[in-house]
């Protein structure tokens, strides 16, 4: 590794293996590669003879994941791309169907920590957070754009933010805000210096505002929507996994929803007296409940906190032709 590379602990990291019910000489797909902490685990548990396709739409992040990975050879194809268009890059490097797949949403230690990404309100600095540098939309545009309801509405959908409208109106009325700064800033006259209310934990008064714009900049809800129904059709058969780590409600919410969808064989309104649906389950949810991580590795790793892992396994011989 790269003297410049951050520090890198990926979060619930035996459980993100244990989950995958790794195997020697699987095939395997981490969807959201980052840093590749998750991908060196699981590929060296798969040996021998596994194999690792790592996708990612950071090149930087993918630069250094390839360092890592390096010692695997070529058990291991690392792929520039959105993690909602894994069917096609697997397809294209004829890697389908696999044993295990998993997704670790969220922002990476690498964003958060790498100036001039514009993901954190540490440092003052452009707002961006944009996860592909390439990708046209940034925050600044986002926040200097949106009228105030649509501002507000964004910050309360994706945020969970109680003071969105107060929010909204600050940000409206300083603009144009072009740095993290001056974001952060115009949230904290909104709302004053105190935490989110009804939170466990203090957050900054801008936590929730930041998130929801990265949510929005990203398409971090839609993408992850299509990447499961697309991982879900990519499962070799009865015992592979489908393995994700989510770190706020909004991801958590969606990824139980499909696996409870999946693991229903009928899903016709309740009041229905005959199931007219013919829907069959097809993954049977391995966590009921989410796992979190132990309270050692939250006081190693505080951004672990927050993160919930939900596994589910497939109970057909084959879903995709």
């Amino acid at each position: 590794m790269t003297a410049s590379a951050p520090r890198h602990e990926p979060v619930m990291l035996r459980e993100a293996v244990d989950g995958l019910a790794v195997r020697p000489g699987g095939r395997y797909v981490d969807a959201t590669v980052g840093l590749g902490g998750h991908a060196a685990a699981t590929i060296a548990a798969a040996q021998p003879g596994g194999r690792l396709l790592g996708i990612d739409r950071d090149p930087n992040a993918l630069a250094i994941a390839g360092e890592r990975l390096a010692p695997f050879g070529d058990a291991v194809i690392l792929v520039r791309g959105p993690f909602e268009d894994i069917a096609a890059i697997c397809t294209s490097h004829g890697f389908a169907p696999v044993d295990g797949i998993l997704f670790d949403l969220g922002v990476s230690s690498l964003q958060l920590e790498q100036a001039g990404r514009g993901f954190s309100f540490q440092r003052d600095e452009p707002l961006d957070m944009r996860m592909d540098p390439n990708a046209e939309v940034t925050a600044a545009e986002i926040v200097n754009e949106y009228d105030e309801r649509r501002l507000a509405a964004l910050i309360y959908e994706y945020g969970e933010e109680p003071r969105s409208r107060r929010i909204a109106r600050a940000i409206v009325a300083r603009r144009p805000i072009l740095t993290t700064g001056a974001l952060a800033s115009a949230i904290e006259q909104a709302v004053g210096r105190h935490g989110v209310p009804g939170r466990r934990h203090t957050l900054h008064p801008a936590t929730l505002t930041f998130q929801a714009i990265r949510i929005a900049v990203n398409r971090e809800l839609e993408q992850l929507d299509t990447a499961l129904s697309a991982a879900h059709g990519l499962l070799a058969g009865a015992g592979a996994r489908l393995v994700v780590i989510s770190f706020h409600s909004l991801e958590d919410r969606r990824v139980k929803e499909f696996f409870r969808l999946h693991s229903r064989d009928c899903i016709c309104p309740p009041r229905q007296p005959v199931c007219t649906c013919d829907h069959r389950a097809t993954l049977r949810e391995v966590t009921r409940k989410p796992l979190r991580p132990t309270d050692a590795e939250v006081a190693r790793n505080p951004r672990a906190r927050s993160a919930r892992l939900r596994v589910a396994e497939s109970i057909v011989e084959r879903l995709a032709a």
